[in-house]
């Protein structure tokens, strides 16, 4: 008999590896086309072309804290399922409340109804 276990044997002989996912930098799929399209949005004609890696690193920074705060939220309430509120929650701790912005946007769309009927 030999001094090998049989699960040794099994990866001397080929047997079956466990397969792990490799995560990547995932912020390189907002591509140039979307940072673009975000700042024609916002009325720029010209966009240099040192802003995309600038905006990468600004979006990748912001989205790892925004991540972070709303898993503490999450598994401090003892869950494994995020919920909007979590996510709502950690934007208020970070000082961006998703309501005040909702807000902006009501006063914008009523300032622009109120501007079209004066004409």
């Amino acid at each position: 008999m030999s001094s090998h276990s049989k699960a040794g044997m099994a990866l001397e002989k080929g047997g079956a590896r466990c397969h792990h996912k490799v995560l990547r930098d995932n912020i390189q799929g907002f591509i140039n086309p979307s940072i673009c399209h975000l700042a024609r949005h916002g009325s720029m004609k010209h966009i240099s072309s040192l802003i995309y890696k600038e905006t990468h690193e600004v979006l990748k920074g912001f989205l790892e804290n925004m991540i972070r705060d709303t898993v503490t939220y999450t598994e401090h309430a003892k869950r494994k399922t995020v919920t909007p509120m979590d996510v709502v929650y950690a934007l208020k701790y970070q000082g961006r409340s998703l309501i005040q912005w909702l807000n902006f946007q009501y006063q914008i769309l009523l300032y622009r109804t109120m501007a079209e009927s004066r004409c």
